[in-house]
């Protein structure tokens, strides 16, 4: 698909990759709405970048409801969905106090990253069947963000890492569920990238966790992930895969 001039989608787009995807696409020509919980922040965004911020929780049916209808009064139908937005927690199963991990931690991941993730792009998908075909019939691209702790999840990472495989494993039924309505489906699964929240810990421990990727031996720059999406959308043949963006790094497991 032609970047330039349509229409996209990216939820978490206020910070982090999801900024960084909103800037590459608009810097492709794209007509950009950042969806995000923190609409301060994604009108920082939309302001420099040209586009709209749509205050959106992807849990919910009607805020989503709601952000679509906005950025399609502004922009037009979207044919391009970024699904950046998630959080992570970490938390041992049984405690140092013995005690059982919480379920309302493990529930809360899930739901925010796969359940969440899942309910933007149905929504999506749904108005993004009704559009006119473009070149090869598609009609539109959807990426999903899981991560390397999709294979290589670590201690305490039990919630994060089910959550994002299950983004894995609804690639290719999610690819091949769209095929009849020209839509693709492709994840990425990044590695140690320098995001806000990887900045917050202190330089000694981000230059420990730089120095474990193989090459080149540094963390992932938030535009790299962004290049890699604007990618997908660019390469029509590209469709129900997942591809690891990591520098070769394999996690341990601590």
């Amino acid at each position: 698909m032609n970047i330039q001039g349509q229409a996209a989608l990216v939820t978490g787009g206020a910070s982090g990759l999801g900024e960084a995807t909103a800037r590459e696409l608009a810097r492709l020509g794209a007509k950009v709405a950042v969806l995000d919980v923190n609409l301060a922040l994604a009108e920082k965004v939309a302001v420099d970048i040209g586009g709209v911020a749509c205050q959106c929780d992807i849990t919910s049916a009607d805020s989503v409801t709601a952000a679509l209808a906005q950025a399609a009064a502004a922009h037009g139908p979207a044919r391009i969905l970024m699904n950046v937005a998630g959080i992570g927690t970490a938390k041992r199963v049984v405690g140092k106090d013995g005690s059982a991990a919480p379920l309302e931690d493990f529930a809360r991941v899930v739901n925010v990253n796969l359940i969440g993730t899942y309910n933007m792009t149905r929504l999506f998908a749904a108005e993004c069947a009704k559009l006119a075909p473009l070149e090869d019939g598609e009609r539109g691209v959807i990426l999903f963000t899981a991560s390397v702790a999709a294979f290589d999840g670590q201690v305490g990472q039990q919630a994060y890492s089910a959550s994002k495989g299950g983004l894995v494993g609804m690639t290719l039924p999610m690819a091949r569920d769209l095929a009849q309505h020209g839509i693709r489906a492709c994840t990425i699964a990044p590695g140690l990238f320098a995001t806000p929240l990887m900045k917050q810990l202190p330089e000694p421990v981000q230059a420990s966790l730089a120095a474990s990727i193989p090459f080149p031996p540094r963390l992932g720059k938030p535009e790299e992930f962004a290049q890699l999406a604007a990618h997908i959308v660019a390469n029509t043949h590209l469709n129900g895969e997942v591809i690891r963006l990591d520098g070769a790094l394999r996690m341990a497991p601590r």
